[in-house]
């Protein structure tokens, strides 16, 4: 009798366990969760990506046609005749300044020559600005699809100033630049700015180094590694220049090439602790006293996202070490894409056109806005035609039989081919679409607290209101294989939604930014999707 009486109190434990786990399935209530729009976070910048380096042949060669629906896809607000989004909206593009190594061809020893950029910059000190013509027309119709900002970026000082006259390092942890070349190389980047401000298509931000943690001593692309000293010191030239020419650009550094490197030291003496050393008035390399720095510290979400555990440390402490500095700099998230072996997507190898690489980013995305307090987010390459995770629309020459991409360094491919879309594309556009610049996070939660590991493989979200228009934006990420139901608390209390309906947009396996409605009062997240929900407040 004692054995069946154990044996009664085991099952029951085991059941009270599993209702914890899945206790959306077990409560027809759903989960409790709160919004509060009365509590604002971190304004909202933008969500963007970058033209590097696919679009310099797509937007030169491919047939006029296919360039303006990859356009569409990308920088479109318009709606479909059934009211889902015809794109995701993107509201920062970022354009690679190039370097040179294109016209130096193979003797620039970048073999890939989808990897090589032109550079505006001649050798005699002219300027030609029918280079990078690809990336000119997606830059332009960017700007007629409303894209809000653009930031130009640069890899390499251009070859006519590096040590090696070439787009990569000679070696070392300094700037490739000969002696005496920053005032150059500051008036390069001034004239670039002013230019494409005379041609209304200004950069409303300048990233003039990137990734300046790695040696860039192999020529696998552009590249090059800068100190914190290299930095500070372009800056005090680059400033300037920028006045004198009466140029609108905002400076923003320094891209670090992971988050870590903002706020420790992780084995790169002079290359870490970023966020202090621009933005501490008490470093010798501050440079949150110029006029047109932006106060805002730009890093890469690379090698910290395989692990649930380091994903979660890493911008709890980014998060916790930009209020410790006393509110004095923002963190934008300005490049990302898969370099890590996680568990459940594997490593970047292998283009993923599904939904396991849209979760695995919308997973990301939530982390670095919700814990690291992220004002902007940007996927790292808009196009690919390689066979990785690199790409929000892709390009190939035809598939096989397992949905690979056929010859992806075909020099025909350079001309025309297909495109694909990725799921990636919309789920990164569950955010970009309608969490538009100006935008405020707002606190929001689960009532009974769950761990943000417990959320990584279950249910994640976030909450942004937009102040002008008074709308509430949720995006929701459901990372489990079954429907959870949501029930926010609050409504009624702190807030209302007109009509008690949320409009919504679910990506998923079957869906695209598909339009829909969810009532207020009962919202259902279909499993394995992302999921946004619009609605007035009153």
């Amino acid at each position: 009798m004692l054995f069946l009486f154990l044996l009664s109190m085991f099952l029951l434990a085991c059941e009270n366990d599993n209702d914890d786990k899945n206790d959306v399935e077990k409560n027809t209530g759903g989960e409790l969760i709160f919004v509060d729009p009365s509590v604002s976070l971190q304004p909202i910048d933008g969500f963007g990506a970058s033209d590097a380096w696919r679009v310099q042949f797509v937007g030169a060669n491919w047939p006029l046609e296919k360039r303006n629906a990859m356009a569409d896809l990308l920088f479109s607000q318009k709606l479909k005749e059934d009211g889902s989004p015809e794109g995701i909206g993107l509201s920062l593009w970022r354009f690679n300044i190039g370097a040179g190594s294109a016209e130096q061809g193979l003797a620039s020893d970048i073999g890939n020559s989808w990897r090589r950029s032109e550079c505006f910059l001649n050798e005699d000190g002219t300027y030609d600005w029918t280079k990078q013509a690809g990336q000119q027309w997606f830059l332009r119709a960017a700007e007629e699809r409303g894209v809000e900002s653009f930031l130009g970026f640069v890899n390499s000082p251009p070859v006519h100033y590096t040590k090696n006259g070439k787009a990569y390092s000679p070696g070392g942890t300094n700037i490739n630049l000969e002696f005496g070349r920053i005032p150059d190389y500051a008036e390069l980047l001034a004239t670039v700015c002013q230019h494409f401000e005379q041609e209304g298509l200004a950069f409303d931000y300048l990233s003039p180094v990137n990734e300046p943690q790695w040696n860039w001593d192999s020529p696998g692309q552009e590249g090059s590694p800068a100190t914190n000293g290299d930095i500070a010191s372009i800056l005090r030239e680059l400033s300037p220049k920028l006045e004198e020419k009466n140029v609108q650009s905002q400076i923003v550094v320094p891209e670090a090439g992971e988050l870590q490197f903002l706020y420790g030291d992780f084995g790169n003496a002079g290359r870490e602790d970023q966020l202090h050393a621009f933005f501490n008035s008490s470093s010798s390399n501050y440079v949150g006293d110029l006029s047109n720095v932006k106060k805002v510290a730009l890093g890469h979400s690379y090698f910290t996202t395989a692990d649930v555990n380091t994903l979660v440390d890493v911008r709890k402490t980014l998060g916790n070490e930009l209020n410790s500095n006393g509110g004095t700099a923002g963190f934008w998230q300005s490049e990302f894409c898969i370099l890590e072996n996680a568990p459940d997507i594997g490593d970047g190898w292998g283009r993923d056109l599904g939904m396991g690489t849209a979760l695995y980013v919308a997973k990301v995305i939530h982390f670095d806005l919700a814990l690291a307090n992220a004002q902007s987010w940007s996927w790292w390459t808009a196009l690919s035609q390689g066979d990785y995770k690199d790409g929000l629309i892709y390009l190939d020459n035809g598939i096989n039989e397992n949905g690979e991409p056929l010859d992806p360094g075909a020099e025909s491919l350079k001309n025309d081919g297909y495109y694909r879309e990725s799921k990636l594309l919309w789920a990164l556009g569950n955010y970009s679409r309608f969490i538009r610049p100006g935008m405020v996070r707002v606190k929001s939660g689960f009532s009974i607290p769950k761990s943000e590991t417990f959320q990584a493989s279950n249910v994640m979200f976030s909450a942004y209101k937009d102040p002008v228009e008074n709308r509430l934006v949720l995006v929701f990420v459901n990372y489990s294989d079954s429907d959870k139901k949501m029930t926010i608390g609050s409504i009624g209390e702190t807030f209302n939604i007109s009509g008690d309906q949320f409009d919504s947009y679910t990506t998923s396996a079957e869906k695209s930014l598909e339009k829909g409605e969810m009532p207020a009062e009962s919202i259902i997240i279909e499993k394995r999707s992302v999921v946004t929900l619009v609605g007035k407040m009153e």
